[in-house]
């Protein structure tokens, strides 16, 4: 007789959920603020309860299962065109096939008494330090597969920062040279010119003095290193000066010596 906690099941998913957005994140370098991405964790561990119900077979689970993953995408990402929605539903529904695959093979190899597979949803009664240690070499394999997989774009840009009712509107320079990320998030890192903070605040750089949402970023560059202040915006959209195309990037905008554009790794604007 098999025996399923629920609060076990929904913690094991809403964990497993979490992880698998930001692995989607990462491989669609899509925006997913951390509420968006827990919110959708919790959305999905509901479906996580298809394994109470009697065996539905093989169709049925991965149409619910194809459900799941549009409607915890437009939770977690929102919905940004078409191209976007089904970009980032493929990539979430490509990591939960790699990992559902990997959970049934060990299932069917080794039959272990703590793990529970039916209609297309997983119970272990886990090993916390097990959990952790898988998901995380999902997500690092994954991250080294994208890092293998990108390309440097060419052409000219355009980037339109967007905080509250401000927007700035610059020339954008794809460049692989900067590799500044946020210790905190994991977002990389966008510089623009100290110009554009004025415009933006409507005050002098002074990084004694900063308004608040900002904080303080180590930064090292060809000149030394030293601090440049960093915050999230509403919104940022890199622009494609040669097809026009539009896309919104999970980034940090920071402001310091860049030659007057807006600096970004091109990795950002793949897929």
């Amino acid at each position: 007789m098999e025996t399923i906690y629920i609060d076990v099941l929904i913690v094991l998913n809403i964990y497993v959920n979490y992880f698998l957005l930001r692995i989607t994140a990462g491989l669609t370098h899509s925006p997913l603020r951390t509420g968006r991405c827990i919110w959708g964790a919790v959305w999905g561990s509901i479906f996580s309860l298809t394994i109470l119900l009697p065996d539905m077979g093989a169709m049925l689970p991965l149409l619910i299962k194809l459900a799941a993953a549009v409607s915890i995408v437009i939770i977690s990402f929102g919905i940004r065109g078409k191209k976007r929605l089904f970009l980032n539903t493929s990539a979430f529904f490509a990591a939960n096939f790699v990992l559902a695959g990997t959970v049934y093979g060990v299932y069917s190899l080794l039959k272990p008494k703590f793990m529970h597979f039916r209609n297309g949803s997983f119970y272990i009664d886990f090993s916390l330090l097990i959990l952790i240690m898988t998901t995380a070499a999902l997500y690092f394999a994954l991250r080294l597969i994208r890092l293998i997989t990108d390309k440097t774009p060419v052409g000219s840009y355009r980037v339109c920062v967007r905080a509250g009712k401000k927007i700035l509107n610059l020339s954008g320079l794809a460049d692989t040279g900067n590799i500044l990320v946020d210790y905190f998030t994991g977002s990389p890192v966008i510089i623009c010119s100290e110009e554009s903070f004025s415009e933006l605040t409507g005050r002098e750089l002074d990084i004694s003095l900063l308004p608040k949402g900002f904080r303080l970023l180590p930064c090292t560059a060809v000149s030394g290193s030293g601090l440049i202040p960093v915050f999230r915006p509403d919104e940022v959209l890199i622009c494609s000066g040669e097809s026009g195309e539009r896309k919104a990037v999970d980034a940090l905008i920071g402001f310091g010596e860049c030659g007057g554009k807006a600096v970004f790794n091109p990795k950002l604007l793949k897929i």
